[in-house]
């Protein structure tokens, strides 16, 4: 059974930075992918960022030139270099990793606010 754990998460700012990480229980080399995912107040799930096992990036538009992902293999970590906050990216942000199976972590809340 693989677990993931989110943290970083917190109150920030508009135009201030967070970095969230994920710690997997298992080496992340046996995942296809990895990525991001947020639930929004009143929003349906958006992927935010994600990684493949070669390093290949994608982003949601809204976030492109403001965030990175990126993958720490050394510490099986995952990623996310959050700046330039704003309001609308305030929302409970979920890591996702998949091999054969699709897993998730709980969450981190991000809440950027004045």
């Amino acid at each position: 059974q693989v677990t993931l754990m989110e943290s970083g998460g917190g109150l920030v700012q508009p135009g201030g930075t967070l970095t969230l990480s994920c710690a997997a229980s298992k080496s992340i080399f046996s995942f296809y992918h990895m990525g991001w995912y947020r639930w929004g107040p009143g929003k349906e799930r958006e992927l935010v960022a994600r990684i493949t096992a070669g390093g290949s990036t994608e982003y949601a538009d809204s976030v492109k030139g403001r965030f990175t992902i990126s993958r720490d293999n050394a510490r099986n970590e995952l990623l996310l270099q959050m700046t330039s906050l704003r309001a609308e990216d305030t929302a409970l942000y979920h890591c996702n990793a998949q091999d054969l199976a699709s897993y998730w972590g709980r969450g981190t809340q991000v809440t950027v606010s004045s």
